[in-house]
């Protein structure tokens, strides 16, 4: 067999959109676009939502809307990709790295307790896998710290404490107490990458919840402008009759999403509760297979969670990191590609560079040194899945 790690899932009903688009005559930000974003607001259950080129770049869309800045700190896990924290150092904040727990990917709750200043603006959980963190703890610690939180513009006063913006690329319809990703945070970003649950191709999208004192109309244009060079209309908007002026706010950025990008993204919406069906259940084919083996298998279903199932990491027992590169090269052997999922931020030159040490973060680096991740799409077949747990739980063997 040749099983690929993660292969877009595209039908005919995505080509259809796609060629509708082209056939339109408008291909960059239109009508399309437009519609996305409001059926990713339906189906979040959230208030507004904007289309970007990427979840990077809505995540520093979404810092640059709330002010942060030089001076201001935001709270980042060490275990996750560059792109949450890059784009903290991107708007000139200061990145605060706080360590795994012991046996999750979740930040130390107790250790960003700890590192709440009266400069922390933001707090970016990272919802890795697909599997949500814990939300509810993350508001009552914001709580218990309130009294440090100093604003510094209007957007941050209506909140009046610590913001929750997520990196939620991963969790594209995970569910927590009943509350559908894009509704737990303050802000939430999710990617439409390539190889997420749902594509894009490329692209990305924040949605927020409302909240007393916020205009969410003025946000949404704000992001707009932001994501189209400081320009107070989009191409959509100067196309009514006598309305080719505009005016240009602010020397901004240019990330926003096209027609094409969008008619993917509508026709995967429309089957994306097929695919989630399907993930969940090679998932639970996974933790069936590896039950009384040395696999430390994710927890993608609790009694008030179930995850996007996004990634399927594993964790191997009495491993040390080469024999873990060992078991992903005899993987490759046997028509099976598998990726490790995350180098922690400290082990990555550009934040070596910043003063990061992973000797710092114990619990990171024992989860990164023996982690493998298997296959997991709405594509895989029955008998691809019992020849993944088949040949992975024969190589552990040797270890």
């Amino acid at each position: 067999m040749n099983i690929p790690f993660s292969p877009p899932d595209i039908s005919e009903k995505e080509i259809e959109e796609v060629v509708a688009a082209l056939k339109s005559g408008w291909i960059t930000t239109g009508p399309k676009t437009k519609e996305f974003e409001k059926k990713i607001s339906a189906y979040c259950g959230s208030d507004k939502t904007v289309c970007l080129s990427a979840a990077t770049t809505a995540l520093e869309m979404t810092l640059r809307l709330l002010g942060i800045g030089e001076g201001d700190e935001v709270i980042v896990p060490a275990y996750t990709y560059t792109a949450t924290c890059s784009v903290i150092c991107h708007v000139g904040a200061t990145p605060v790295m706080i360590d795994s727990q012991e046996y999750k990917e979740e930040m130390d709750y107790s250790k960003v307790s700890d590192a709440i200043t009266e400069k922390t603006k933001v707090i970016m959980p990272v919802d890795i896998a697909g599997i949500l963190c814990n939300y509810d703890k993350l508001y009552e610690i914001i709580e218990s710290k309130k009294e440090l939180f100093a604003a510094s513009n209007g957007l941050q006063k209506a909140y009046g404490r610590i913001i929750v913006l997520a990196d939620c690329a991963h969790g594209f319809g995970a569910v927590q107490n009943n509350k559908t990703a894009g509704t737990l945070a303050d802000f939430t970003c999710f990617s439409f990458h390539a190889v997420k649950n749902l594509t894009t191709a490329e692209g990305g999208a924040v949605t927020w919840k409302e909240h007393e004192g916020i205009d969410s109309e003025k946000l949404y244009k704000q992001l707009q402008i932001l994501s189209l060079h400081g320009q107070t209309k989009d191409a959509l908007e100067k196309t009514k009759k006598g309305s080719w002026e505009y005016d240009i706010l602010l020397p901004a950025y240019k990330c926003n999403m096209t027609d094409v990008q969008a008619g993917i993204g509508l026709g995967q919406l429309e089957r994306y509760d097929s695919l989630l069906k399907r993930r969940h259940e090679i998932i639970k084919k996974y933790d069936e297979g590896f039950k009384n083996s040395k696999i430390i298998c994710p927890e993608h279903f609790s009694e008030n969670a179930t995850s996007s199932g996004h990634l399927y990491l594993t964790r191997i027992k009495d491993i040390n990191l080469e024999q873990r590169n060992e078991i992903m090269i005899k993987m490759d052997e046997k028509g099976i590609s598998t990726n490790v999922h995350y180098k922690p931020l400290p082990m990555l030159t550009a934040y070596r560079n910043l003063g990061f040490d992973i000797e710092d973060y114990p619990n990171a680096y024992n989860l990164f040194k023996n982690e493998i991740s298997l296959p997991i799409y709405s594509t895989l077949s029955d008998e691809e899945v019992e020849y993944i747990i088949e040949n992975f739980l024969d190589i552990l063997k040797e270890y």
